[in-house]
């Protein structure tokens, strides 16, 4: 029973002590509310970011352009260490500088379309007839075998449009954030055998074939998007990546559904149609190398520690990259400018140093990112996985902070299956109540830049966002503008995470870590 006792005593000692520790400092979090709500600068970096230099596809010269002005606005609010860290290879980068596409027979309609980043240009103006390649296998190719040269290839079948009877988007209810609360921590991912996926394996040999066959165009609808929201994204090569210029590419674009779905229809009927399409493209970035924008506000006691906050800056090419993502850069540049702000104001000055990581090949497969870990946290394979840990530099960063999930305002953290870390998050959370950001979950959340330093061991988080209308009618589409960033949430994000980063950068120790053990080959 004594034992028992003293246990039960050095627990709640222990609570007591971390409950102290992490009690938001009132005096910073009132200063950061001013900054960030009544004298906020987001809307107008976001403009900057997306009307001025966007798109920001990697490689690209308009990368390039929006790079130096990020480290210029960085360097101009008083930030230190303004620099560039390289990474890569990553290959040819793109941009294209002219597109159009008509149906010219039976009768004339322009058509909404846009080309898929890498593709070449097109011979001038082409035309030709459209032919709908139906094949489930190696079979089915061959009776198209000199049929493709001079035609336009549709790979897709016509898909079913619904009308929206709900508008597309929408805010997180109260059920929606309990039950992401009481949603259990996370277990392991399961193993896949990608050597049963025949699906897989045959799209590559079906697009093989189609580059050998040498048709003007490949053209498909996207799996969603109406009323001229076009979902587009990459080309395909005929083999391994499109940014090697080894690797051959033929003219490649995404229709919209309603147009795509006419021609369609017209062929079901017997009666040919004849499309005009012209790209003038270009293939930039002839080192092959990128760069990620790294930015810092120099620590005090313990600045050879660090706290991390950041967003991907490279964005697909067709909107401006706005909700992906221009809102989570223009949130991360306001956060930071933020910190200056109350640093100024308050006199005190951050513990760690707070460092500003703006990512660039994200939408390739979070390259900058897992290229910065690997220079500085962890050693890994060929391949990318983590294969041992680089102790002395991964022990000195307390954690990272990521946003990448549209316009939303912060509803909350997820944790990331991380329990140690909740207690403290609560604490800095309370505050933020009457904003709505309130709720914390064990689950994990994928698809972004967080995800590398969470593999490398290093507390990674993604915050909880509104999902307003990223998925319906944003993220990766031709109206992925600044008109659609939404001002209060994005001051809200900024302010909730200026004061998440600094109380990190003020604690006595760093943030908790998952017990879990790093294997090789491990990601």
């Amino acid at each position: 029973m004594k034992k028992l006792s003293l246990l039960l005593l050095l627990v709640i000692a222990t609570s007591f002590s971390l409950l102290a520790q992490d009690a938001p400092n009132p005096t910073l979090n009132t200063a950061i509310r001013k900054h960030g709500m009544e004298k906020s600068q987001v809307m107008d970096i976001a403009s900057w970011v997306c009307d001025v230099y966007g798109p920001r596809l990697t490689g690209s010269p308009m990368l390039d352009k929006a790079t130096d002005w990020a480290q210029k606005t960085l360097k101009d609010w008083g930030m230190s260490n303004v620099h560039l860290e390289a990474w890569g290879p990553f290959g040819r980068g793109w941009e294209f500088s002219h597109f159009e596409m008509h149906a010219t027979a039976p009768s004339y309609f322009p058509i909404i379309a846009y080309p898929k980043a890498w593709s070449p240009s097109t011979k001038g103006l082409v035309s030709g007839e459209v032919i709908y390649l139906q094949a489930d296998d190696e079979a089915d190719l061959e009776k198209y075998k000199g049929k493709l040269k001079g035609k336009f290839v549709f790979l897709d079948t016509i898909r079913t449009i619904n009308e929206w009877f709900d508008a597309p988007a929408k805010r997180l209810v109260a059920e929606d954030l309990l039950n992401m609360a009481n949603a259990p921590a996370p277990g392991r991912r399961p193993d896949r055998d990608f050597n049963r996926l025949g699906g897989f394996s045959f799209n590559q040999k079906l697009f093989k074939f189609i580059v050998a066959e040498d048709p003007l165009a490949v053209i498909d609808r996207g799996f969603k998007g109406d009323l001229g929201t076009v979902f587009v994204s990459g080309a395909r090569a005929d083999e391994g990546r499109v940014q090697d210029p080894k690797a051959k590419v033929i003219p490649q674009a995404t229709m919209s559904v309603e147009h795509y779905n006419r021609i369609f229809r017209l062929m079901q009927k017997g009666i040919p149609v004849t499309l005009s399409m012209e790209l003038k493209a270009t293939y930039t970035n002839p080192d092959g190398m990128e760069h990620n924008i790294i930015a810092e506000i120099p620590g005090s006691d313990l600045k050879d520690e660090v706290v991390m906050l950041g967003a991907h800056f490279d964005s697909w090419h067709t909107g401006t990259g706005a909700t992906d993502n221009g809102a989570g850069s223009a949130v991360m540049m306001e956060a930071s400018r933020i910190i200056l702000e109350t640093i100024k104001e308050t006199g005190i000055k951050p513990r760690r140093t707070i460092r500003l990581a703006l990512w660039t090949g994200e939408e390739q497969g979070l390259l900058g990112s897992r290229g910065y870990v690997k220079d500085h946290y962890a050693n890994t394979s060929p391949e990318g996985t983590i294969q041992s840990l680089k102790e002395a530099e991964q022990s000195k960063i307390s954690g990272y902070f990521n946003l990448d999930n549209g316009t939303g305002k912060v509803r909350g953290v997820y944790l990331q299956g991380n329990p140690g870390v909740m207690p403290i998050f609560r604490a800095w959370l309370d505050p933020f109540k009457d904003l709505g950001a309130t709720t914390l979950t064990m689950q994990n959340t994928g698809g972004t830049d967080h995800q590398s330093f969470d593999a490398a061991g290093i507390p990674g988080f993604q915050f909880i966002q509104e999902p307003v209308a990223y998925s319906t009618r944003t993220h990766h589409s031709n109206m992925d503008n600044w008109d659609h960033l939404v001002a209060d949430d994005l001051k809200q994000a900024a302010t909730v995470i200026a004061s998440f980063v600094l109380h990190t950068a003020m604690r006595d120790e760093k943030l908790p870590r998952k017990a879990t053990e790093l294997k090789a080959g491990s990601n």
